[in-house]
């Protein structure tokens, strides 16, 4: 299948997107009824620029306890298991020591904090405050159920707390079916009122799970009214726990092409309406161009100053730092590494046995040392894209892809996805051109700076 750039074909004529957005208003107020955030946003004033610099933020997980069920979760079977090494939450003290170790080795300024569920971790107001005291400065990722209460609001945010960043999967009953607490979106409602009402800053997070894509422009609709900064959409991968056979189906999971009409329509009314957008791991070919400034692969989003740092991630992702026992492991350095192609099978098989896995990193190391030399941190971090997209997800290429001018800067689609759906959805791009920069487009997005940034992120 071929297209030229401007005929990325919206999947839906004006006649139905309206229609689209009419429904989802009339969803809203059915849910909402006269809840004053119909009065209208008031969505507190932003710097923005569309210089893109690398992100200085890092990610600590507390542990995967929660007081929800998302059917979506990375971590759903740790949060089930009460056994799990990661259930539990970690020690004030080890969780201060991660932050410590991001702030003084990796040069990172700001921090999300998420479990599990932080707001119920029960340090978490120190936490804030001491990342705060370091110049570490603090986001929590929560589902908001316990910051319905107007008190644990005004605590967090007087420990110093930046903004939050809120999950919402839907809206109404959809939202409360996949996270699997009836009322939970009522509770959200009530924490989006406390923060309006306490001028505390939020986000939303959504990830496009096959219930909650119908509802994306009555989300975008949400954002708009209760005054959320900025709005991400999320595809449904199959990272950790979702990696295990069954958990994810065409039940759950939507096709590219069934999410495009829904997410076009709630990207235009966030665009109008001047709510940063970003859409995570979906196909360029599967947007409108004059979306492609939101969307990010993995060649965008260290580009996103609300993502996390790949060299910090790596080593906050490692199992040492997500447990609750045990010392945290010294710190890697990013550096750029050889891609293993076909040898990668055996790689994983070879690093089975625990003995080699060491000897295995060191050998890949040395070689890439001499075959790869040092380059810019920019190409570093080029480089550890590729290897999170093809070596960790195994994204897969059509033939269509093969002369599409966006195939530098794109993914392709999830391996566990072409696994399911196949990749015959993917549309050739024609621009004339090979396009390699992966700032290119989303250098046309404006993107909030927040105060504490200011000095480097303008």
């Amino acid at each position: 299948m071929e297209s030229s750039s401007d005929a990325r074909g919206d999947a839906a004529p004006d006649s139905a997107r309206d229609a689209i957005q009419r429904d989802s208003d009339e969803l809203l107020r059915s849910v909402l009824g006269n809840s004053p955030m119909f009065a209208g946003p008031r969505r507190p004033a932003t710097r923005v620029t569309t210089r893109r610099t690398l992100t200085r933020r890092a990610v600590v997980w507390l542990g995967q306890t929660c007081n929800l069920k998302c059917d979506f979760c990375y971590f759903k079977d740790r949060i089930a298991d009460r056994g799990h090494p990661e259930h539990a939450f970690m020690s004030l003290e080890k969780a201060k020591k991660i932050c410590r170790t991001v702030r003084e080795v990796y040069g990172n300024n700001a921090i999300d904090i998420q479990g599990g569920e932080p707001t119920i971790f029960p340090q978490i107001a120190q936490l804030v405050r001491y990342c705060r005291d370091i110049g570490l400065v603090p986001t929590l990722i929560t589902n908001a159920l316990v910051l319905a209460h107007e008190d644990r609001c005004r605590s967090l945010i007087d420990a110093g707390l930046r903004d939050f960043l809120v999950s919402v999967q839907g809206i109404g009953p959809v939202h409360d079916h996949v996270v699997g607490v009836p009322g939970a979106f009522a509770k959200v409602v009530h924490a989006l009122e406390n923060m309006t009402n306490l001028k505390i800053p939020f986000r939303f997070n959504c990830v496009m799970s096959k219930l909650a894509v119908p509802q994306l422009p009555a989300l975008a609709r949400l954002a708009d009214l209760s005054g959320a900064s900025v709005v991400n959409f999320i595809a449904f991968n199959p990272f950790e726990d979702q990696r295990a056979p069954g958990k994810r189906t065409d039940s759950n999971v939507p096709r590219y092409t069934d999410v495009r009409a829904a997410l076009t329509v709630a990207l235009d009314h966030l665009d109008a309406a001047g709510i940063e957008a970003n859409v995570r791991y979906f196909p360029f070919c599967m947007l409108p161009e004059r979306h492609w400034k939101s969307n990010y692969n993995f060649k965008q989003l260290p580009y996103d100053h609300h993502e996390w740092d790949y060299a910090s991630w790596t080593w906050t992702a490692q199992r040492e730092q997500r447990t609750s026992e045990g010392d945290t492991s010294p710190p890697p350095v990013l550096r750029p590494m050889l891609r293993l192609g076909p040898l990668a099978g055996l790689a994983q098989r070879i690093a089975g046995h625990g003995r080699l896995r060491p000897l295995l990193r060191q050998i890949r190391v040395r070689l890439s040392s001499a075959l790869m030399p040092f380059r810019s941190k920019a190409q570093i971090y080029a480089n550890n894209a590729e290897l999170r997209a093809q070596g960790d997800c195994g994204y897969k290429y059509n033939r269509a892809c093969g002369n599409c001018s966006l195939r530098g800067i794109c993914d392709g689609f999830h391996g566990d996805y072409a696994e399911m759906f196949g990749t015959d959805e993917a549309a050739t791009v024609s621009l004339g051109r090979q396009i390699d920069d992966g700032t290119l487009y989303i250098s046309r997005q404006k993107k909030i700076v927040e105060p504490e940034d200011l000095s480097w992120g303008l």
